[in-house]
């Protein structure tokens, strides 16, 4: 594979370069969705973005690049799909119900980049490594959440924050991947999305032992 993708590239400081490189990487995003990774080129996201491939080249060196710069974007997306309303104080059952259904939202907006990432960091160490990241940065995100509700004296004090987090994570993570890509991509229909929501809630209250509320009604 080319070289890993240069994810400390400053951005640009222009107005104007901050809208080419963003036009360039939702130009970059929907070529990928459309064609896959290995089948895009660069000139048809440069054809998408209407620019040259010296414009492409003043702010990105390759397509490993631009396509770090998408999953990064879909990565903020997902790591903070908007649960402002949610005050971390509320019941704890309406914040984990409400943020498995911001997650899992994201995921499906997100769904065919999440496929692509599968995919190619079986085939490339740095996108593997970008996915790792990923993923942990989602586990410290709510472990910092499980230890919260320990020291409130909610959630089972026995258990360790991190891993606990890593294993709740984790299934909510493969969740997402199964509903939205797996059986998409088997041309299944999907199954239940509430019924999702709620049993993916559910196991992730009774892991922590939380006083179990109703689940089925966070909005």
């Amino acid at each position: 594979m080319p070289a890993a993708p240069d994810s400390d590239r400053e951005l640009p400081t222009t107005p104007r370069g901050l809208r080419t490189r963003s036009a360039l990487v939702a130009a970059a995003r929907r070529v990928f969705e459309g064609s896959g990774y290995l089948d895009s080129r660069l000139i048809d996201i440069t054809r998408a973005a209407q620019c040259s491939a010296g414009t492409f080249y003043t702010y990105f060196t390759s397509k490993e690049e631009i396509l770090a710069a998408v999953l990064e974007q879909a990565r903020d997306d997902m790591l903070h799909p908007g649960t402002e309303r949610v005050d971390p104080h509320d019941d704890p059952v309406a914040v984990i119900a409400a943020s498995n259904r911001a997650y899992f939202e994201a995921y499906r907006r997100n769904a065919k980049l999440m496929a692509l990432l599968e995919q190619v960091s079986n085939i490339d160490p740095e996108f593997r490594r970008l996915r790792r990241e990923r993923a942990d940065a989602f586990v410290r995100r709510n472990a910092r959440s499980i230890e919260s509700l320990q020291n409130r004296g909610l959630a089972d004090a026995e258990l360790d924050p991190l891993l606990a987090s890593r294993a709740l994570s984790s299934m909510i993570s493969r969740l997402a991947f199964n509903h939205f890509v797996v059986d998409a991509a088997d041309d299944r229909a999907p199954g239940d999305y509430e019924g999702l929501l709620v049993t993916a809630t559910r196991l992730w209250v009774n892991a922590l032992r939380l006083p179990l509320s109703d689940i089925g009604d966070d909005e």
